[in-house]
């Protein structure tokens, strides 16, 4: 069940939050999810400290919801490869 939070955060955060969940067509509610979810089960599970490094990528990438690596892959390479994107 989704229950709503109220946040206050600076506005240029929230303004290349926003930038960021359209590139990667998610949203700023899915990526704080996200992040909290991943967060708070590192720490009841007692994971291993993880180096800042790691840490800092965390969580990046996202499996499509079908769970299917290999297709998540091809989609990843797809989108990167494409004319569109080209810089």
């Amino acid at each position: 069940m989704d229950t709503k939070l109220t946040l206050k955060l600076d506005e240029a955060v929230i303004a290349r939050a926003k930038r960021f969940a359209k590139a990667h067509h998610t949203s700023v509610s899915k990526m704080v999810e996200r992040y909290l979810d991943q967060i708070t089960k590192q720490e009841e599970k007692g994971a291993e400290k993880l180096t800042p490094l790691v840490q800092s990528l965390y969580g990046i990438a996202h499996l499509p919801e079908s769970g299917d690596t290999k297709q998540g892959y091809y989609e990843h390479l797809l989108e990167k490869h494409s004319p569109e994107h080209a810089d």
